[in-house]
């Protein structure tokens, strides 16, 4: 054999090097960034999102999970999975406490009587027969009530009284769910007779409070909790500013009667090159029930199901299926999401990509991704196809995957974030003004094409975007 002269050897190596490092990166192919486009301008103007959460919100309305109308939406969701012709529809038993609500009543007896707009929390028990009446002790923040001693908040009405600005990506939520969460617990354990907190939400003259869930986990360790509205928390702030003690009866008909066995419910448009690897999207079916679950999250569920069936109405199946879960109980504790990644994370190295819609119906306006680095290359793709639409990407920030979906990102599913403009959300969100008029449907048709394009272009990239056992725990240095 002739022997190469030593640069040219060297050159020969540097190239084999090169193109073996070229082909570990992912991309998508021309032909598929092509097809993503055009899905995403007709997706612009396509309006069967909209028709999915009218058609949810009219026909079933309200799903607190474990209610009646949670059967009610999970046949709904079986039907429309069928009548949007998914190839394969299914369910998966989801197990969790019955939490129910029966009536709430509060009012202020002393110094000034009158009454005040709440709403009972998720978890909470219910007052004694004929209610408690306590005098109120206020904190301005959770690390306030931490801080305090036990001897000062024993028998009493803890209130917890922060309030939520508005922001684009809903960040002050942080500050207001913590409160709404772990307020109660830390006051349980302090020997609080009650909790109050001013609401979780940024309306400031609506007397429309939002609920939500609690911590407790031991329905023998729970206290009354309930959030009062934006107005009767200013009320009972003013009143205490007296400094006179004030004293509220509270009469909460709630609580744990038993176990629920609910489903989450899948709908597929089934890969004709690889079946087994799953692009995942999705949204959770249940509701809290003063609203109609418009924003939270039946847009959600009519995005991921439109963006789904836009792909399935192709004239070719994508070469990778088209997972659509409709996650069962987010609201009180993502027990969907759980159940989910408990059953499918061992197999998680097959999901390709995935992210759940679940904060609202406006525009979406930046994407982040936590995919392994080869696959930087196509998620730039993706976002240079979003673009156009009004989607900036964050290259610097990590992607969780959304609410339940991020139990199968712990798991080490490779993510998307696609965020919604929340400028309002917290308007509405958990209160019986989340209703459909506060859809637009050109915006709701924003985020198909979103989820419709990306979707695609994950079904067909060339190579994987990195899920693994494991792969992502470091998602939190990213951030």
């Amino acid at each position: 054999m002739r022997r190469l002269p030593l640069t040219v050897l060297a050159a020969s190596l540097i190239l084999a090097v090169g193109n073996a490092s070229a082909a570990t990166q992912t991309t998508i192919p021309a032909a598929a960034v092509k097809a993503a486009e055009q899905l995403r301008d007709k997706a612009m103007n396509d309006n069967t999102s909209y028709q999915i959460v009218e058609s949810l919100t009219t026909e079933v309305g309200p799903r607190l999970a474990g209610s009646p109308a949670d059967q009610r939406g999970r046949e709904w969701a079986i039907a429309k999975f069928k009548a949007l012709g998914f190839d394969k529809v299914y369910t998966e038993q989801v197990s969790y406490p019955l939490w129910e609500r029966r009536s709430e009543h509060a009012e202020i007896v002393a110094p000034f009587p009158q009454p005040l707009a709440l709403i009972a929390l998720g978890y909470s028990s219910g007052t004694p027969k004929g209610g408690l009446t306590a005098e109120v002790v206020r904190f301005d923040s959770l690390d306030a009530l931490n801080k305090a001693d036990p001897a000062s908040v024993k028998g009493k009405i803890v209130y917890v009284d922060a309030r939520m600005e508005r922001h684009k990506d809903g960040q002050d939520y942080a500050i207001g769910s913590a409160i709404r969460v772990g307020g109660p617990v830390i006051a349980s354990k302090m020997g609080a007779a009650a909790f109050l907190l001013r609401s979780a939400g940024t309306d400031a003259h609506s007397r429309t409070p939002h609920t939500g869930v609690t911590g407790f986990k031991d329905p023998k360790e729970a206290i009354p909790a309930a959030a009062l509205s934006n107005p009767d928390a200013d009320q009972l702030t003013r009143v205490l500013a007296f400094g006179k003690p004030v004293s509220i009866k509270l009469d909460l008909d709630c609580g744990i009667t038993g176990t629920y066995t609910g489903a989450n419910v899948i709908g597929e448009f089934t890969g004709k090159k690889h079946p087994e690897q799953i692009v995942a999207i999705g949204g959770h079916l249940d509701s809290w029930d003063p609203g109609t679950g418009a924003i939270d999250d039946g847009a959600g569920v009519a995005i991921a199901m439109a963006a789904a069936k836009l792909i399935g109405d192709m004239p070719q199946r994508p070469d990778r299926t088209i997972r659509v879960i409709a996650f069962a109980n987010e609201e009180m504790g993502l027990w969907g999401g759980k159940a989910y990644a408990e059953k499918h994370g061992a197999d998680v190295a097959k999901f390709q990509l995935g992210t759940e819609s679940d904060f609202g119906a406006r525009k979406v306006w930046r994407m982040s991704a936590s995919v392994k680095p080869e696959a930087r290359g196509a998620i730039e793709q993706m976002a240079q196809v979003l673009a156009p639409i009004g989607v900036a990407y964050d290259a610097k920030m990590a992607g969780g995957g959304g609410s339940d979906l991020s139990q199968m990102h712990a798991k080490g599913m490779a993510a998307l974030s696609l965020t919604q403009d929340g400028t309002d959300y917290f308007d509405f969100h958990h209160t019986a003004n989340d209703t459909l008029d506060k859809i637009d449907p050109k915006e709701l048709a924003q985020n198909v094409a979103v989820y419709a394009a990306f979707s695609y272009m994950a079904a067909q990239a060339n190579g994987d975007f990195g899920s693994a056992a494991g792969a992502f725990a470091n998602d939190a240095a990213e951030d």
